[in-house]
């Protein structure tokens, strides 16, 4: 049978893909990617020629089946990407990995970028133990969402919009408390690289007056 290869691509900076990312990349039969184009791009700069085909989560449920018999069929190996960072993290990539698993088929998942690590890390809270939690439910079930996590202990990751950030910060202010201790992180590895770190009143002032652009981080420190 093929297999199935979880491979990560940059979130910002082109020169964070891994040697062996590139060299599966240009070794398998077909790219199933979230964006064509988006990853087209990535892919032209390495001079990789593979086909793509378009995997997102608008489509992935119509197209597991077909891509789990591809791969049992022997047609080939398939690497699965997605715009930016790891598959599967905040990104279409579960699916696709679970119905390879159940009908027996080898995966295998390189290493690589992933936005929220260099956040935690470079936050200066607490990285021996957190949760991460992505995107906050948009309407329904985020009050009961953020009651819970008012009680958690552990570093909290968030992934989040910029054009919901204040609103975001606003709510923890309300939950968590405007002392509570956080760090902003905004396109990492990019060019206007921006990490922004303090209480959550200090931080929700800046970026009132700041509105952001770009890919966000936040990360929580615990209740005490």
């Amino acid at each position: 049978m093929g297999k199935l290869y979880i491979v990560p691509t940059p979130i910002g900076n082109l020169e964070d893909i891994t040697l062996r990312a590139i060299r599966v990349l240009k070794e398998v039969e077909l790219v199933l990617a979230e964006d064509t184009r988006t990853s087209g791009k990535l892919l032209h700069h390495f001079e990789i020629g593979t086909p793509m085909q378009s995997h997102h989560m608008h489509n992935e449920h119509k197209t597991v089946d077909n891509l789990v018999q591809r791969l049992k069929n022997s047609l080939g190996d398939i690497a699965l990407i997605s715009d930016a960072g790891t598959p599967a993290i905040s990104d279409p990539g579960f699916l696709l990995t679970r119905a390879c698993l159940e009908h027996g088929i080898d995966v295998e998942c390189l290493p690589g970028p992933t936005a929220f690590v260099p956040a935690l890390v470079n936050s200066g809270l607490p990285n021996d133990r957190f949760v991460f939690e992505g995107f906050l439910p948009v309407k329904k079930g985020r009050q009961t969402r953020l009651k819970l996590l008012a009680e958690e202990s552990r570093t909290m990751i968030y992934y989040e919009s910029p054009h919901k950030l204040v609103k975001t910060l606003t709510h923890f202010a309300e939950y968590f408390g405007e002392d509570r201790l956080i760090s902003v992180s905004r396109e990492l590895t990019k060019l206007y690289e921006e990490t922004i770190r303090g209480t959550v009143k200090e931080v929700l002032g800046y970026y009132t007056e700041k509105p952001p652009k770009g890919e966000i981080v936040i990360v929580v420190s615990g209740k005490k």
